[in-house]
C-alpha cells in the first residue's frame, strides 16, 4: 500500500571530525522527526564502518573516501541508511551505515520529513529483522 504526504526539509552541514550516523540520530531527536528520509549527502569521511549484508560482519576502513550515495528511513525507533563510499582508485564499498563513519572535509545533508506519517521499526516474521511499518499520524 503506498502513502502520500507533504513533505518538508532540513539541510545540516557536518564538520571534520563528526561521526556520520551518530549526528544524523541526534537531528531525527532534536527536531522531533517520526518519520524521514535521506533526500541526500554529499561529503568524504576518513574512517568507515558499514554492517555487510545479511550478516553482523561490518567494513572497518581508515583512508579518504568520497560519499558516493546514501539512502534512507529514519525514525526515533530506528535508522535504517545505506552508504555507498569509493576510495582513491574509484572502488566503491557499500553497507548499512553504522557509527563510526568520521567527516573528513563536510557532509552535506538533506532530510525529507513526512509530518502525516510516523515510522515505526517491528520485528519481521518473514525477513528476521525489524521493518518498516508506516502509521498515519493521528490514527
Amino acid at each position: 500500500m503506498s502513502q502520500t504526504s507533504d513533505a518538508s526539509f532540513l539541510v545540516v552541514r557536518l564538520v571534520p571530525g563528526q561521526d556520520l550516523y551518530n549526528e544524523i540520530e541526534k537531528i531525527i531527536v532534536e527536531n522531533h522527526i517520526s518519520a524521514g528520509y535521506i533526500a541526500t549527502v554529499v561529503g568524504s569521511l576518513t574512517k568507515v564502518n558499514l554492517r555487510l549484508a545479511n550478516t553482523f560482519d561490518c567494513l572497518e576502513k581508515e583512508g579518504h573516501f568520497e560519499i558516493v550515495s546514501v539512502v534512507g528511513t529514519l525514525s526515533p525507533q530506528g535508522l535504517h541508511i545505506h552508504m555507498c563510499i569509493s576510495d582513491h582508485t574509484g572502488a566503491t564499498f557499500g553497507g548499512h551505515l553504522k557509527p563510526g563513519n568520521l567527516v573528513y572535509t563536510t557532509a552535506e545533508i538533506v532530510i525529507g520529513v513526512l509530518h502525516q506519517y510516523s515510522f515505526l521499526r517491528e520485528q519481521c516474521p518473514l525477513s528476521g529483522w525489524p521493518e518498516l511499518v508506516v502509521k498515519k499520524m493521528n490514527e
